[in-house]
């Protein structure tokens, strides 16, 4: 059965529970139990529609629930089904962090020392991103919880991850389901975070996709990489640009590759931006904190912002002058985007 079948069959159960509610016995079926299930978990947060769905062809779910220490900074939840044979696989789970320690470890499993790993913005200028593994990390403000010991605004991270089962080419539903998560984490937490809305237009999860759909660095603006659209690019060597940034996600990138103009892929340069305190130790090339080549950092916010550039050895029609400048470019957007200061070259 497919997520709208599901819902349809959902939506028939609730109306006859209503109409027999006296009767007992209507939660032992298998959809009023779903239906059930899906309320109870996350404290009530799971939009059931965008559940629908996303739910497995089949799947029976056989646990919802929500924990958390709020003292601590913590809040989590999950739903969990019987999928592949196997019982309580986790399709939905959530955990949030209002802890600088929490979320210093959480950035650090999706980022090793060089920064670069695969990673997606969110459509719509949300401030959050989708790492490799499809995991979706969420990072707000936290206006009502202050400041910290070190006088750095306190924020909130949402980790959402959802099953490989999962639709995800029902982007839309992703996306309302993490957002009403986040919602509910901010006022768990005593956060305090705008409430987000999930964009008109969502992009896809699959990262192929977003090369198939990359444009020429004259083409850029409007896509937060717009500094590419000046660049100076020879079109000669066929460069593409596929940009994952916006104005309020921790991280940003503007990847380039190029085939020549025969289709096969030849070099790729990629330039990134971290934001938080978090990032400094990416741009660290030893015990002693020595910073690698072709770097740059400034403050926002009141923390730290570090940017980089990482490039294949043979870039055709660049050389080091000219990587260190499209660096300066890079940062210097970011920094105008951003609203930063202290902007330094390494």
């Amino acid at each position: 059965m497919t997520g709208a079948g599901t819902m349809r069959r959902w939506i028939k159960v609730a109306v006859a529970a209503a109409a027999v509610l006296g009767l007992g016995g209507y939660i032992a079926e298998p959809y009023a139990q779903d239906w059930w299930l899906v309320g109870r978990a996350c404290d009530g947060a799971l939009p059931r529609d965008s559940v629908a769905q996303l739910t497995p062809d089949d799947a029976q779910f056989t646990k919802g629930e929500s924990h958390g220490v709020p003292e601590l900074g913590f809040y989590g939840c999950s739903l969990a089904y019987d999928g592949d044979h196997t019982e309580d696989v986790a399709m939905i789970g959530m955990a949030a962090y209002t802890g600088r320690d929490d979320q210093d470890r959480e950035f650090k499993r999706v980022f090793t020392e060089g920064g670069f790993e695969q990673q997606m913005v969110l459509s719509g200028g949300l401030p959050g991103i989708v790492d490799g593994y499809g995991v979706i990390r969420i990072v707000t403000p936290c206006p009502a919880l202050g400041k910290d010991t070190e006088g750095r605004p306190r924020k909130m991270l949402v980790r959402i991850g959802m099953s490989r089962n999962v639709d995800r080419s029902a982007s839309g539903a992703v996306y309302r389901t993490a957002l009403a998560l986040a919602d509910s984490a901010s006022k768990k937490l005593g956060c305090g975070a705008r409430p987000l809305k999930t964009p008109q237009r969502t992009n896809g999860f699959d990262t192929e996709e977003r090369w198939r759909r990359a444009v020429s660095p004259a083409k850029a603006e409007g896509t937060g990489c717009d500094w590419m659209a000046g660049a100076g690019l020879a079109k000669s060597e066929g460069w593409r640009l596929v940009a994952e940034a916006n104005d309020t996600a921790p991280t940003s990138s503007c990847r380039l590759r190029t085939d020549g103009g025969d289709g096969a892929y030849r070099a790729g340069m990629t330039f990134g931006a971290w934001y938080g305190d978090w990032s400094n130790r990416l741009t660290a090339s030893d015990d002693n904190g020595e910073r690698r080549p072709l770097t740059a950092a400034a403050r926002c916010d009141g923390e730290a912002a570090n940017f980089a550039l990482d490039a294949t050895k043979d870039t055709p029609g660049i050389d080091k002058a000219d990587r260190r400048h499209l660096l300066r470019e890079f940062a210097e957007d970011q920094v105008r985007r951003r609203g930063c200061s202290g902007l330094r070259f390494f």
